[in-house]
């Protein structure tokens, strides 16, 4: 297929225009008129990620996280951005990137979460221009549970061992409110919206405070939120090109590890 054909296809799932300002979505590496046979999907792009699309024979990756975040000035081999970008034009390789234009849609990030977590009545938490498109989802649990029971179930879920969390408050759990990724802009809007836990990432020191004893934050880590994305990715493909070949790429790209 060609390039072009596909990266039509996924911007009507995710329009480029659905991405905050910051960010740097769509062909990152290639050409739309090349012909492409198979894909890559990842969280992000690495140069082992690289190396596992040559041995898989991979033309695309489609990657979560944009490779080329901020202005790149030159293509050398003194960051692994630019080992990155090199490696794949020399190999042919196109980088795609969907992020938070994906974030953004309704039956985005967020909705996997809640949908992994089997919320119930869900809404977008922080919704952008006032359309039905926005940042985070808000939903029931089938039943309440207690702090301790709701994180054994959250570890569970979403494959987490470790969870950061602001002092338990000693309530029942019903409402989730869950931001994929760095979410601490919106635990205001949690609290707004009667949330009892805001499950994110990336919460900083001050930020736990903010819970004001009004909600459980609950911080399970960038990239363990965020994970599930690359089945996201591929159940689209598999339901819009079905004919086309695509992979989840087994390369864990968590750059955070824990001793």
């Amino acid at each position: 297929m060609k390039l072009k054909d596909i990266t039509n296809i996924i911007e009507k799932w995710s329009p480029l225009q659905q991405a905050e300002t910051f960010d740097n979505v769509g062909l990152l590496v290639g050409n739309p008129n090349s012909n492409v046979e198979k894909a890559l999907i990842t969280i992000d792009t690495t140069e082992t990620v690289i190396d596992e699309a040559i041995k898989n024979k991979c033309d695309l990756i489609v990657t979560f996280h944009p490779i080329i975040f901020s202005e790149l000035k030159q293509v050398t081999e003194n960051t692994y951005v630019e080992r990155v970008v090199k490696k794949a034009i020399k190999n042919n390789i196109n980088i795609y990137a969907i992020h938070t234009n994906l974030d953004n849609n309704p039956k985005g990030v967020n909705y996997k979460i809640s949908e992994i977590l089997s919320l119930k009545n869900t809404s977008i938490l922080l919704k952008k221009d006032n359309k039905d498109i926005g940042m985070g989802m808000i939903g029931d649990l089938s039943k309440e549970l207690n702090e301790l029971e709701f994180f054994e179930f959250l570890k569970h879920k979403m494959d987490v061992k470790y969870i950061k969390h602001s002092p338990f408050l000693g309530k029942k759990i019903k409402k989730i409110a869950v931001l994929g990724g760095s979410g601490s802009f919106a635990i205001n809007e949690a609290i707004n919206q009667k949330a009892d836990c805001y499950v994110t990432s990336d919460l900083k020191y001050h930020d736990y405070f903010k819970a004001e004893k009004k909600i459980l934050l609950a911080d399970i880590g960038h990239y363990e939120s965020e994970h599930f994305t690359k089945q996201l990715i591929l159940d689209f493909f598999i339901k819009k090109i079905p004919k086309f070949a695509c992979i989840i790429s087994k390369t864990n790209t968590n750059p955070v590890n824990y001793f």
